[in-house]
């Protein structure tokens, strides 16, 4: 008798309960095991190093190094890896450029534990796996186009409209009364929802796009 393949997954996402929710999700499956876990996308390029998996499930937006740009230094060092993206939001643009950058398939976090099993099956077998929501996000991505700005959340629009004003993160976070970190997670978030390589830059696509009035006009 022919001994079952086991899928070796690493799962990768910065909150540590959703990583052991996707580790409980898998531990009742047979043929995929969870070898490593990973916080941010720095950290999945090291243990996917050392672990060699067969799939990584990795989460769109990370502080350090996001989902989408470590899947795309992964792939070009182990172009046989195969990496699940996971996201919170069905955003369009965003599973366009996971899949721009190779990853085989993007789902939502709210995937259910068989659709993530066999998720993960089918990307190990070298198949595209998108859901019914990121398929449509998708396709409206592709018929239309965000415009700069437009998905960006309430609150982003507050911290953006704040480092327009110049205020450093210790200043929003004391404005906002949140923490340093979760400001650094929404300014990352804000970076790459822009395709923004740094604060300047958002900064200037904020004036350009009028981002600012708006976020002034959310804030009330």
């Amino acid at each position: 008798m022919l001994q079952q393949h086991s899928i070796r997954v690493v799962l990768v996402d910065d909150y540590p309960m959703i990583r052991s929710g996707l580790q409980l999700i898998l531990s009742g499956t047979e043929d995929i095991v969870v070898v490593g876990e990973a916080s941010n996308g720095a950290e999945a390029i090291r243990v996917v190093s050392e672990l060699q998996p067969d799939v990584v499930v990795m989460d769109v937006m990370m502080p350090e190094l996001d989902g989408i740009s470590a899947t795309k230094q992964l792939l070009q060092l182990y172009p046989r890896l195969h990496v699940l993206t996971l996201t919170s939001f069905s955003e369009g643009d965003l599973v366009k450029r996971a899949l721009q950058v190779g990853a085989c398939g993007c789902l939502l976090k709210s995937v259910e534990g068989r659709e993530l099993a066999a998720a993960i099956r089918a990307a190990d077998a070298g198949r595209v796996v998108l859901t019914e929501e990121t398929t449509q996000a998708l396709v409206r991505a592709v018929v239309e186009p965000i415009k700069p700005g437009d998905d960006l959340s309430e609150r982003e629009l507050e911290v953006l409209a704040m480092l327009v004003e110049g205020d450093s993160n210790n200043q929003v976070a004391v404005k906002l009364f949140i923490s340093r970190n979760t400001v650094r997670h929404h300014v990352h978030n804000i970076l790459i929802k822009l395709g923004a390589v740094n604060r300047t830059e958002a900064v200037a696509l904020a004036l350009q796009h009028n981002l600012v009035e708006y976020a002034y006009e959310v804030g009330g």
